[in-house]
């Protein structure tokens, strides 16, 4: 596996910064990583190294570049988690979506992509995958514990692609009506697979975290790796 620093170019012709990780068959299928308020830290850059030992060629995008380009926070301090809301709270859903397509255009032209490309966001990026499947051409989307999803649900029409959510019973950022409304709502579409992990916290899956439940993160990552073996190749 080899990994860099990319380059891509935003729909608006400006510029923003990517980790890219690629397998050293030098070809696979692209993986959008779409980060969690925490920026491109050294989880993200973790997640798309094991994808990318698993074939694919990985890329985390810098979504917050507009407010604070390079952030990475570890999320193990309330100094930090203070920064990471208010990095939230300024960030613009429509654009950084924009910057998640102009990343795929990014994937399916890079050289050894196979031109399959599909997306995987944890937090603030499980609800961009939805997005991604609702707004863009990714041959399909997988988001954990996404925040907000609720909000877009009439955007659901647009889906004609795969996508797997994977949900946090117990998610402090997700109320109960939230998730439930959710789940009824998507388990009924065709394209949509919705996976509630019982007991779980949000950041089930993030390692090191201090909500993490290794058996539930096992579970959804398994169906991940599946779902994208079937779909992406």
């Amino acid at each position: 596996m080899k990994t860099q620093e990319a380059t891509i170019q935003a729909l608006n012709g400006d510029r923003f910064s990517a980790y890219l990780a690629m397998p050293d068959s030098g070809s696979g299928p692209g993986l959008i990583v779409i980060q969690e308020i925490f920026g491109v830290n050294e989880v993200m850059r973790q997640t798309a190294d094991s994808y990318a030992e698993a074939g694919y060629i990985a890329v985390v995008p810098d979504l917050f570049w507009r407010q604070e380009p390079g952030i990475k926070l570890s999320g193990k301090d309330e100094e930090e988690w203070n920064q990471a809301f208010e990095l939230y709270q300024g960030f613009n859903e429509d654009s950084g979506t924009d910057d998640l397509i102009a990343t795929f255009d990014f994937l399916k032209q890079y050289p050894g992509c196979t031109g399959k490309v599909g997306s995987l966001g944890f937090c603030l990026g499980g609800k961009l995958a939805y997005l991604m499947a609702t707004r863009s051409q990714t041959d399909c989307n997988v988001g954990y514990y996404g925040v907000g999803i609720e909000k877009n649900l009439p955007e659901a029409v647009n889906i004609h692609r795969p996508l797997m959510l994977h949900i946090a019973e117990n998610d402090q950022f997700v109320p109960p009506e939230a998730w439930l409304l959710v789940e009824a709502e998507l388990s009924q579409h065709s394209w949509v697979t919705v996976h509630t992990y019982p007991g779980v916290n949000h950041g089930f899956a993030r390692i090191a975290g201090s909500d993490y439940n290794p058996a539930a993160a096992e579970q959804a990552n398994k169906r991940t790796l599946a779902f994208f073996t079937q779909y992406l190749g």
